[in-house]
């Protein structure tokens, strides 16, 4: 959720943690800091609101160091101000630290120190921490490594956290538990953050930590021991990542971007997978365990936000050609309800950044249960990947627009093949209808980049609807769950209240919200479900509602009844998700900037939720 960055070695370091704070930024903008070790004493600078604001403040101060770390934060204890931003010092100012997660038993730990004399100048989990860390560094005479590691035997929740001592300016302690950190491995360097994308321009070689497991880089040297003191071997790993990739690259904003990169990312998804030609497919991460899923009585997807929208296009597809029971659940309520899962059962959790808090412990509960876990993942070596035991990564890039829009399409297809595998493998699906949607899903990006060319037509329906203060989404079938991820985008980056129906609830009450204020988006393509979805537009347009229809090109019937009309290029239903999406973005998308909102950095949102 937070952004963590650290640096060592023979480079200034403020420049290398303020650089990697910005491209950070997507993870938490409520506030931002710095500390180094300059002159023999720890400084801390932070600001409350983003990097920009810190950068300004700290103008014409002393920074320079070789050792440095900073923050980028999302609020989860005490609101944004300066007092609640990251570093948090210790009471002798000795010790700083940084924070990614939430230490629940805090309030505990904080009146206990209390007791003991200890004051506290802010309302956070964290500085509680590095004042528990003081606490016992003093009182048991301990190093900062062992002080750090006897504080988290103690410590309930999710962390990753570095910390900084003035007495030893050669060193930086960091550790991990349900948040991710990485650390990339230089020539006389190291560099630390909460994923790759500070590192990338400098080095690409890696070590992500695994929970449990405590960091002391000294000396130009690396070890790591879990918090039971047990030596680990580090394992070095080679980053798959372009610098370009996290540029704007001419683009004005990252969404905008990632809107565009969908046919090459979708395309990328499929290279060495799939080739229609052949009727060759295979998913090179789902050998092993193939059979479990092939033969599996039920299929569970969890996952959260826009993933679980992937999942319940998929929940269709499974159910539609293998012939599988599935359930799609939030995975924040899955693991708090005592499920019912049996030994054998098969879990599909997907999540774009490897990262999500709740996915990541539903997976342990299923797992525990005897569950067979499939990841479905963009973050390589990420920590669901790491916790599955099959999966298949998406391929998509790094996605740093905080609003999820390439992980969609690239999330869609991989569960569309792993759908046409395993229903293939099953014998649930005739070989002509199989090749035949190969052929359809290896033309995806071509019908998306068919797609994006509507561009200057979605912009101008955007401008006359920009002032609305709600929207209604409405999709049957397949395109129901796009619906749902098309007033999921509006949300997050416009601001204006919207949701997401079958087209036939709405006669179920959201009929009753329906006037000539109301914009209504109709996911309207050809389908089985194409008459009934006419039926909708004309109960819509009976009540005065203003309905934007997105279309199969060609389409003559909803064009006499819409008010506006997207027509998208022709598509098999099943994968007609993959395209119809598409508008949907581009229309959240410059909605909002016609608001004059922050697309890349929505209000109170991150783009990795891994706090609870």
């Amino acid at each position: 959720m937070c952004g963590i960055v650290g640096y060592i070695g023979h480079r200034d370091a403020y420049p290398v943690v303020v650089k990697g704070l910005k491209r950070l930024e997507y993870r938490g903008y409520d506030s931002a800091g710095v500390a180094v070790i300059n002159e023999d004493k720890l400084k801390t600078y932070k600001k409350q609101g983003k990097v920009a604001d810190l950068e300004e403040y700290v103008q014409g101060k002393q920074l320079e160091s070789n050792i440095g770390m900073g923050h980028t934060r999302w609020a989860t204890h005490g609101p944004p101000s300066d007092e609640n931003a990251h570093p948090h010092a210790s009471s002798n100012h000795k010790l700083a630290i940084i924070h990614n997660g939430i230490i629940e038993n805090y309030d505990a730990i904080k009146k206990e120190l209390t007791k003991k004399g200890h004051t506290f100048t802010s309302q956070t989990d964290t500085e509680v921490l590095i004042h528990f860390i003081e606490d016992i560094k003093l009182h048991e005479n301990c190093s900062l490594e062992e002080a750090v590691r006897l504080a988290l035997t103690q410590v309930v929740g999710a962390y990753a956290i570095v910390v900084m001592n003035e007495d030893e300016p050669n060193t930086l302690v960091a550790a991990r538990k349900g948040s991710p950190l990485v650390i990339g491995v230089g020539k006389g360097e190291f560099f630390l953050a909460s994923d790759a994308t500070p590192i990338v321009e400098y080095t690409n070689e890696v070590v992500y930590l695994n929970d449990f497991e405590i960091a002391v880089i000294k000396d130009d040297k690396l070890s790591i021991r879990n918090t039971q003191d047990v030596p680990t071997n580090p394992y070095i790993q080679t980053l798959d990542m372009e610098l370009e990739a996290i540029e704007k690259g001419g683009f004005e904003h990252f969404m905008l971007k990632e809107i565009c990169e969908q046919p090459r990312s979708i395309a990328d998804c499929m290279r060495g997978r799939l080739n229609a030609a052949d009727g060759y497919l295979r998913l090179g991460g789902i050998r092993e365990y193939a059979k479990k899923l092939e033969n599996a009585d039920r299929i569970i997807i969890i996952a959260c936000g826009t993933s679980w929208h992937a999942g319940l296009v998929a929940e269709y597809m499974f159910e539609e050609f293998c012939r599988i029971p599935v359930e799609v659940e939030y995975a924040s309520e899955f693991r708090y309800r005592n499920p019912v899962i049996n030994e054998g059962d098969v879990v599909i959790a997907i999540s774009q950044s490897g990262e999500t808090a709740d996915t990541l412990a539903a997976i342990e509960l299923a797992k525990s249960k005897g569950a067979i876990i499939f990841g479905v993942c963009n973050v390589v070596g990420s920590s669901i990947s790491r916790a599955s035991h099959e999966g298949a990564y998406t391929h998509a890039g790094p996605e740093i627009g905080v609003a999820s829009t390439k992980a969609f399409t690239a999330q869609l297809t991989v569960l569309s093949m792993m759908a046409l595998r395993t229903a293939h493998n099953r014998g649930t699906i005739s070989l002509s209808k199989y090749k035949e949607l190969l052929v359809e899903l290896e033309n995806i990006p071509s019908k998306v980049e068919k797609a994006l060319q509507l561009n200057d037509e979605i912009k101008v329906i955007s401008e006359i609807f920009k002032d609305a203060r709600n929207f209604l989404y409405l999709g049957r079938g397949f395109n129901f769950p796009v619906a749902l991820e098309g007033a999921l985008k509006l949300k997050e980056i416009s601001y204006i209240h919207a949701e997401g129906y079958p087209a036939a609830e709405m006669k179920h009450g959201p009929i009753a919200l329906i006037d000539e204020e109301m914009p209504v988006v109709v996911i309207a393509t050809r389908d089985k479900s194409y008459e009934k979805i006419v039926s909708n537009i004309q109960e819509v347009r009976a009540r005065k509602g203003r309905v934007i229809a997105v279309v199969t090109e060609g389409d003559d019937v909803i064009p006499e009844m819409a008010e506006f009309v997207i027509e998208v290029p022709a598509v098999n239903e099943v994968l007609m998700p993959l395209v119809s999406v598409v508008p949907l973005q581009l229309l959240s998308y410059h909605i909002a900037v016609m608001r004059g909102c922050n697309v890349d950095q929505p209000r109170n949102l991150a783009k990795s939720v891994t706090v609870e």
